[in-house]
């Protein structure tokens, strides 16, 4: 006798949980392995971390050079005044839409302005 289609489903199941639970651990052990090595490089290029600024700062920058407060730039892009903040706080980042709505209101580029968080 065979096992019943309800059975098979359950065996698949489990064999799939049983291996899928290491292919997890194992992607997630690379990438803290690959963010703790990019965060050493940049520890060890201290005028490069230096350098480097947050979306966050780079948001406030331009902000700041086109003469508008957070409550006009609110204004403007149709949310709410806290929701600049936290861009410009690092607590959230914009959606790539409203990324690109700040680009076109600071009178550049989203690309321009990702560039200069690269650094």
């Amino acid at each position: 006798m065979g096992m019943s289609t309800p059975q098979i489903f359950l065996t698949l199941v489990i064999y799939g949980f049983f291996l899928a639970v290491p292919v997890v651990i194992v992607v997630a052990a690379v990438l803290l392995v690959r963010r703790l090595l990019a965060e050493r490089h940049l520890a060890a290029k201290p005028e490069v971390a230096r350098s480097r600024k947050s979306l966050a700062q780079v948001l406030r920058a331009h902000r700041e050079e086109a003469h508008m407060t957070q409550e006009l730039v609110a204004q403007h892009m149709g949310v709410s005044r806290q929701a600049v903040s936290k861009w410009e706080s690092g607590a959230t980042e914009p959606s790539t839409t409203n990324l690109m709505e700040l680009a076109r209101l600071y009178g550049t580029t989203a690309a321009d302005l990702l560039r200069e968080v690269e650094g």
